[in-house]
């Protein structure tokens, strides 16, 4: 019987490596967002510091691996057997989650995830041994749980987003009145004070307050304690000092040195807090099997009171778990996905919206503008000018093949983002709080956007659904957590070994079937080719890089519409709902380059009016296809979806030709456009006409057998309105056809 339990051991160590691969690629967003997003450090240089701060924080991390332990329940009233079917749970519920919030792009918390899959397969455990004992009822389940602490980690956590979100706008409202955004405008002396501000306070409370709970702190714990305040005057002091030298002899940039710093420390935070979410569950079954296997204790009869004892931590296991957390920080392309989002959300400028706005969304901006008017009411008017002043962002003239390197946020907000989250952090770490840090840090960065009117009118609603959304994926994160791992519990104490070797396939199975999703989603992504708006200056660069995005419609809208057909002939409800997908997919694109036509007028040449109305008339009848091709699928989706009566042959019949005929035209108009060879234009289009001439022909003989042989109005009805949107589809082609030869001519005139 040892021998399952070992293997167990093994297995739970190969899922500690996957969940750390999974988690940090989640929370890599916490300490890599604002020195990204600033552009104040080199991609390469960025990694090297986080990794360097990854690395010291998992040696220093040994403080915080009771939670995993005794912090969610009490180990004494399990038993050996149990315990372990609680912590594989945990560790097959946590990858899980992780990977699908990866794969979707979205930040959520590992500390969160793990605090409630072990109260929820510590809550089922209970539960079933509740009722296995005639003795006790539903109301001593406490007696399981330490459900003081685990309400007091719960209540640390909700309570750190709202001091999060607080206290990052409140310090970047300051600092931008101090800083405004002319920063190169500051004497050295304010960046001096600046810096010796942020680094002390990162120093202090990173290598001070971060060290306790840990072996090394006893070392120095007679230098710092009792000394705060001599610590804190001296080291601002001192930083100040070194500040203004490298500001005055070496023309050093102090913010980019705190955004160095500040990477280093809140990297050296999130290990030193978030590692026990990866590998404190298998330390503890590790520790419990060692006890296990000496004491000569049937499993199922030997007392896990031992884990409430402190056990110290493994300095050669912290080194290599850190070591996962590198190499994953430089090669997990999830973790690129997810800090997309963060940067997104938090960005100074416009630009494309990834959040849709919601009714939520739209009542907190109006609220937001109704307390602003008020505050607004008892601040004297010379001071609502003044801080409009400080506010004011300076135009900056950038050529347009340079647009891409605009950073997200200047390097004071993103000095006070790493700045306070890491104090925020180490404050939480020191007290053994395993607070989210995903929570801090993205909360914080929402604070200061806030603050730093990132939000305005044309971008807040949009804003703040994005972060509703991830905040309700929180939620959504505790309630999936406690629920699936309390199932998964169950089902392990139902099922026993082989129900963990089944549970196990099937983590990987689904990992790998997320890893295959994710990978082709980039490459779409990548491959999806788009106009290169800052490369266009002229109405012949418009029409060459236009051409190429043209062809793509036009192919998919070929594909998407034969499909239709096809499918409709064929009753097939599966491909007619899947073809749906794709054309809502087509349909988004489209939005979204008409999205950016402010963006792509603002990248031409002033004199390129021409090039500005042929890009719009472009769109338009892009969208005008895409429209028809769409309503074209919706209505034969819900025609089969409703288990109407199939179209007749002869009906197929006719769309088929039409299909045939499209098909045609569309493959010219796409060669003419491939090849540049425009002359050809004025043949297409006398196809087109006899295509036109096809659809009335077909819409004619519907006509003829209403009168005679069709009985089926909701036939006739999907009939004419296939035919009809088809005819506006080709309206649209023959119009897009006639403004790129109207234009070629005018250009060769």
């Amino acid at each position: 019987m040892e021998d399952v339990y070992f293997l167990m051991i093994i297995a739970l160590a190969v899922l500690a490596t996957i969940d750390l691969v999974v988690g940090v690629s989640n929370d890599a967003v916490n300490f890599l967002n604002s020195a990204i997003g600033s552009k104040a450090i080199t991609p390469k240089k960025i990694m090297i510091i986080a990794s360097i701060g990854v690395l010291v924080g998992a040696v220093t991390s040994s403080g915080m691996m009771e939670v995993a332990r005794k912090g969610i329940f009490v180990p004494s009233q399990f038993y050996f057997d149990e315990i372990m079917y609680i912590f594989m749970a945990v560790m097959i519920t946590d990858i899980l989650l992780l990977d699908i919030f990866n794969t979707l792009g979205m930040p959520t918390s590992t500390t969160v995830s793990i605090v409630f899959e072990l109260l929820g397969a510590a809550v089922a455990m209970a539960l079933i041994k509740i009722s296995g004992d005639d003795s006790k009822n539903i109301a001593d389940i406490w007696q399981y749980i330490n459900h003081e602490k685990a309400l007091l980690i719960i209540f640390g956590i909700l309570l750190s987003v709202a001091i999060s979100f607080t206290v990052g706008a409140l310090v970047q409202f300051l600092s931008r009145i101090v800083y405004s955004f002319n920063l190169n405008d500051k004497k050295s002396y304010i960046n001096a004070i600046f810096g010796g501000l942020a680094i002390t306070a990162i120093t202090y409370f990173i290598f001070v307050k971060g060290m306790k709970g840990t072996p090394y702190y006893s070392n120095t714990k007679h230098l710092i304690e009792g000394q705060t305040f001599n610590i804190l005057v001296l080291g601002f002091l001192g930083w100040t000092l070194i500040s203004q030298l490298l500001i005055s002899l070496f023309k050093i940039d102090i913010l980019k040195v705190i955004i160095g710093i500040g990477t280093f420390s809140l990297a050296m935070a999130f290990s030193g807090n978030d590692l026990v979410n990866f590998v404190g569950v298998p330390i503890a079954a590790w520790n419990s099997f060692q006890a296990w296997s000496v004491s000569g204790i049937a499993a199922n009869e030997f007392s896990m009171g031992i884990l409430a004892e402190k056990v110290p931590s493994n300095p050669l296991l912290l080194v290599f778990a850190g070591g996962v957390m590198v190499v994953t920080l430089w090669f997990s392309k999830k973790a690129k996905t997810v800090i997309e989002t963060g940067v997104n959300l938090s960005r100074q400028g416009d630009g494309h919206e990834k959040f849709e706005p919601n009714p939520a969304s739209r009542g907190i901006v109006r609220f937001g503008m109704l307390i602003n008017t008020g505050i607004n009411f008892f601040i004297p008017q010379k001071t609502r000018k003044y801080i409009d002043s400080r506010f004011e962002r300076p135009s900056i003239v950038i050529s347009k093949n340079k647009s891409y390197e605009v950073p997200a946020f200047d390097m004071v907000r993103a000095s006070i983002n790493l700045v306070v989250a890491g104090i925020l952090i180490s404050i939480g770490t020191s007290l053994k709080l395993p607070l989210s840090t995903t929570y801090v840090t993205f909360m914080v960065a929402m604070g200061t956007s806030l603050a730093d009117r990132a939000w305005g009118r044309e971008s807040a609603v949009y804003r703040i659904a994005g972060v509703l959304s991830v905040i309700g994926g929180w939620f959504l994160t505790a309630i999936v957590a406690f629920t699936f791992a309390a199932i998964v519990a169950f089902l392990i104490n139902l099922g026993g070994p082989l129900m963990i070797a089944i549970l196990l396939l099937t983590v990987l199975f689904l990992i790998g079937r997320n890893y295959v999703k994710h990978s082709q989603k980039e490459k779409e992504k990548e491959a999806k080719k788009a106009i290169k708006k800052e490369t266009i200056d002229t109405i012949n660069g418009v029409i060459n890089e236009s051409s190429d995005h043209i062809i793509q419609v036009l192919g998919r809208v070929q594909k998407l519409y034969s499909n239709v057909v096809n499918n409709l002939a064929d009753q097939n409800l599966d491909k007619l709902k899947k073809n749906d997908k794709h054309v809502n997919k087509l349909n988004q694109e489209i939005d979204e380059l008409r999205n950016d036509v402010f963006y792509f007028i603002k990248s031409l040449e002033k004199s390129s009016v021409e090039a500005s109305k042929f890009y719009i008339s472009v769109l338009g009848y892009l969208e005008d296809i895409s429209q028809s091709i769409s309503y074209i699928s919706k209505i034969s989706y819900k025609h089969v979806n409703n288990n109407h009566k199939p179209l007749n042959k002869e009906q197929i019949s006719d769309l088929k030709a039409i299909m045939k005929g499209l098909d045609a035209v569309l493959t010219d108009i796409s060669l003419v456009l491939k090849e540049q060879n425009f002359d050809e234009l004025s043949i297409i289009l006398e196809k087109k006409q006899a295509l036109l001439e096809n659809v009335s022909d077909s819409l004619g003989k519907q006509i003829d057998r209403i009168r005679t042989v069709e009985t089926s109005p909701k036939n006739t009805t999907l009939h004419f309105g296939i035919i009809m949107e088809s005819k506006d589809l080709i309206m649209a082609l023959i119009n897009l056809s006639e403004l790129i030869n109207e234009i070629q001519s005018n250009v060769k005139r």
